[in-house]
């Protein structure tokens, strides 16, 4: 009875005329060399030093040396200096700095804010990508105005940040074809505010910026009502239609019923191919909505521009820790403590980041101008493309394919040329194109678009 539903599953694929390829591309062990670098010890010290300021609301001191934001933003510069000195110097650091005047809601002040942010510079000139890993450095309590009270935020998202740092050490010595950025935002409590101006920084100066990788609350294996232990999963949450999708698109979208294929969503299967590679079992669950339930995050800006954006948030919340004001009721303690962390667990989350950042940076740019063409009527399918505009020319390609009710991808087809031809049919499946070198290093998946 198995067998014979095993059989009618994957029946359709059996007339396929080309050979399918394994389902994952081979793993490299250089990219398993560097998630296996990186240190539960290291994160949960720089998790202390961040809790030690005390409190880094976005409105608190920017004076003191040990106290406020000012001095964990200071603070995080001059750790990711010393990666650089470390790693041989290509490495930059700057303070992005930007004033937010009151906005009637969360700002009652102009503020100064900055981000705090790490650029390791590709070394091939014509490989103009970029992919940017995020998490933000301010906290709050219960009150999202109170900027003196202690809001140690060790979790949210003092595991976002130091999950950055610890990338950012591990990667700085470290030569990829396209470019790689860390950065510590602030200003996400009150409104988005840090994201929102690298958002708009990214668009205006033209990034290539292929992945945005947004990170928080990753560092908690625990939830809280019901009660739940899971220190297997990452929760990757990805919009299915583009926040910036325009009429033309809409329509586009609507003929082809793609509202499971944006951008978003292929970086999405990219990263729960990266984790079954490399993650020694620990998962990435994909979630098909942009965020949780009616919430948003610093991924959310990304997407407004246009960008390819996720979010990776722990699998079980514990919401007594979150945007609460230190105190013990009926025996529970509330806060934002680091006493609530998992700090192996964090450590299996910052390794699905980093294969995810080597695997894209190491792969060829996707390919451009994916069309499936239209002009016969047949049970067939054809599709083309071109070669990416920016990086190397790929050494190959692969066809993905997948069922119209599935997921996630079922096949993968090599492909030598810029054409495929093949013997199932666009009525019932669903199909990607994905650039190789080769060393088997494979790009997110393309949609085809109508060409005829």
């Amino acid at each position: 009875m198995k067998l014979a539903a095993l059989f009618l599953a994957f029946a359709p694929f059996a007339a396929l005329a080309q050979k399918p390829a394994p389902l994952l591309p081979p793993a490299d062990p250089a990219i398993q060399k560097l998630v296996d670098e990186i240190s539960a010890k290291n994160l949960e010290a720089d998790v202390r030093k961040l809790v030690s300021f005390g409190t880094r609301h976005t409105l608190s001191d920017t004076q003191s040396p040990t106290r406020g934001i000012g001095a964990a933003r200071n603070w995080v510069r001059d750790e990711f200096l010393k990666y650089s000195k470390a790693g041989g110097g290509r490495m930059t650091v700057e303070m992005d700095t930007f004033t937010i005047r009151p906005d009637g809601r969360r700002i009652n002040r102009p503020v100064l804010m900055a981000n705090v942010l790490a650029t390791l510079p590709g070394t091939d000139p014509t490989d103009t990508r970029v992919i940017l890993v995020s998490g933000h450095i301010d906290s709050r309590v219960s009150d999202v105005m109170n900027a003196t009270a202690d809001a140690p935020g060790a979790n949210d998202d003092g595991s976002g940040t130091v999950l950055v740092m610890e990338l950012a050490r591990v990667l700085a010595g470290q030569r990829f074809p396209c470019t790689l950025k860390f950065v510590a935002v602030q200003g996400e409590e009150q409104g988005l505010y840090g994201s929102g101006h690298l958002a708009e920084r990214a668009k205006k100066e033209g990034w290539n910026l292929i992945a945005m990788l947004n990170n928080d609350i990753v560092g908690n294996s625990h939830g809280f009502d019901p009660e739940i232990s899971d220190d297997q999963h990452l929760r990757v949450f990805s919009e299915g239609v583009p926040a910036n999708e325009t009429p033309e698109q809409a329509k586009t979208r609507r003929q082809l019923s793609s509202e499971n294929d944006a951008p978003s969503r292929q970086l999405a299967r990219f990263i729960a191919r990266a984790a079954q590679l490399y993650g020694h079992g620990h998962q990435a669950v994909l979630e098909y909505r942009p965020d949780r339930f009616l919430r948003g995050g610093d991924h959310t800006p990304f997407n407004q521009q246009g960008f390819a954006a996720v979010r990776f948030t722990e699998m079980n919340e514990d919401f007594t820790h979150q945007h609460q004001d230190l105190r013990t009721e009926k025996g529970r303690a509330y806060g934002d403590v680091i006493e609530g962390m998992d700090f192996a667990y964090l450590r299996r989350n910052a390794g699905i980041n980093l294969a995810t950042m080597a695997a894209l940076a190491l792969a060829p740019a996707a390919p451009a101008k994916v069309e499936v063409l239209t002009a016969n009527l047949t049970n067939r399918t054809e599709l083309r493309w071109q070669a990416p505009a920016a990086g190397p020319r790929p050494s190959g390609y692969v066809v993905l394919v997948r069922e119209t009710s599935a997921p996630q991808w079922q096949q993968r087809i090599p492909v030598s040329g810029l054409t495929a031809d093949l013997s199932i049919s666009k009525d019932n499946f669903i199909f990607g194109v994905a650039s190789i070198d080769a060393a088997g290093h494979e790009s997110v998946a393309v949609l085809p678009m109508v060409g005829r």
